[in-house]
């Protein structure tokens, strides 16, 4: 599938919304119908924020009203009253298309929360409408239910059920006519690509300029030609990228980049550095080589996303424990002139490369051809039709780029 025109221009910003307003291990309680707390209205001050970034498009974590994380969801219509409410998710949206912000949500659709209240229903009899939702084993006693990667608090969906892709078609289309501009499919590569391939296109009849983002960690062509979607997360370059940084190794580097050539074949990927659920490229790979992991996302194919606190250099370490995740989904003040930048100086290499990115627009579908090649230093050529651009990475001593082109563009760091 092509993905919709706009995405040839976006560059977004991820925002993990329970994190950043404080709002994750927050004191009221997380049950459906407790009285909102009005913390999504925080947002609105980060948006010139973000355009002042260079980006134009705000990538949304969960906002729906949960048990914990977000990913556990409670109820797909109703915004998590410790976020706010509808009239604060209308604003926000407002606020987006104000400043021509595209605004995704995040649709966790391969699971719910083990309260969800369909699935305590239908574990309560197999006869109740939702009984097929889920994967039931009415032979236990009590009745069991399929989880999530072995997380008892997440429970699978049965994506053959009419009653699921109804419900999820309905969520999607609800948030559409609010005025959304497309969905990131969490956990997409857990789920029958033939399910998205029976669903996105009745979407798409209706919202023809959504884009549909799915959550992909190992990228298989028939997979992805299959679901129809119009992108996935590139964790294989995500991976590449800082893994060559660390290892001084950019036969790693060029070798994926090949295969990201390939992807673009596909459908345009979403580029990252960090997210809501690894270890933060500063933290990774420290601030000097951070800038070259920038550079080499704003060189290649795809949309590059830039995860909230990563352009001021800030920490966090992902860790496979309870809680483990808090320090990549810290709180960030309401005001961002209140931000006490972690390392001040990375926020003005972060905007001199979304700058040249925005200034070659053709990049988004750019394939890379390999000049020089040793352990510590690689030289390539990014090319679509007649533009090019040339970049130069060195980590032998101290790290280095180099970005030039035809017009004169350039960048330099270290």
């Amino acid at each position: 599938m092509s993905a919709p025109g706009w995405t040839q221009t976006a560059i977004w910003y991820a925002v993990y919304p329970l994190g950043m307003t404080g709002a994750l291990h927050a004191p009221e309680s997380f049950e459906a119908g407790s009285a909102p707390v009005h913390r999504l209205p925080r947002l609105e001050a980060w948006l010139d924020h973000l355009l002042s970034l260079g980006c134009n498009g705000l990538l949304l974590g969960p906002i729906f009203a949960s048990k914990s994380h977000g990913y556990d969801t409670l109820d797909y219509f109703t915004i998590d009253p410790r976020l706010g409410d509808d009239e604060d998710f209308d604003a926000l949206v407002g606020a987006c298309h104000q400043r021509g912000i595209k605004i995704v949500l995040d649709g966790v659709f391969n699971h719910v929360s083990q309260d969800f209240p369909a699935l305590r229903e239908a574990l309560g009899s197999p006869d109740s409408p939702a009984s097929d939702w889920f994967f039931i084993d009415y032979s236990a006693d009590p009745p069991t239910r399929l989880n999530f990667e072995g997380s008892d608090d997440l429970v699978r969906l049965n994506h053959q059920s009419p009653g699921v892709h109804k419900l999820v078609a309905d969520v999607m289309r609800h948030w559409l006519s609010r005025g959304i501009d497309g969905w990131r499919l969490d956990a997409a590569y857990a789920v029958d690509p033939e399910f998205w391939a029976g669903l996105l296109p009745e979407i798409r009849a209706d919202y023809p300029h959504a884009l549909f983002l799915g959550e992909v960690i190992h990228f298989e062509s028939d997979w992805l030609k299959t679901s129809t979607l119009e992108s996935i997360t590139a964790y294989e370059l995500w991976k590449s990228t800082w893994s060559s940084l660390n290892d001084a190794n950019f036969f790693e580097l060029d070798w994926t980049l090949t295969r990201h050539d390939e992807l673009l074949d596909i459908l345009r990927p979403l580029t990252f550095l960090s997210n809501h659920d690894v270890t933060r490229i500063t933290t990774m790979v420290g601030a000097d080589a951070a800038v070259l992991a920038m550079a080499v996302m704003c060189t290649v194919g795809g949309m590059p996303s830039v995860y909230y606190g990563d352009e001021a250099g800030m920490p966090g370490t992902k860790y496979d424990r309870p809680g483990g995740d808090d320090e990549v989904r810290p709180e960030l003040p309401a005001d961002p002139s209140d931000w006490q930048l972690p390392v001040p100086w990375l926020l003005d290499q972060y905007r001199a490369l979304i700058a040249l990115r925005r200034r070659n627009p053709w990049l988004v579908d750019a394939r890379h051809e390999k000049l020089e090649l040793t352990n510590e230093r690689f030289s390539y050529r990014v090319h679509a039709d007649e533009h090019w651009l040339q970049v130069e990475l060195d980590v032998a001593q101290e790290p280095q780029v180099v970005i030039s082109g035809p017009e004169g563009e350039c960048f330099r760091f270290g």
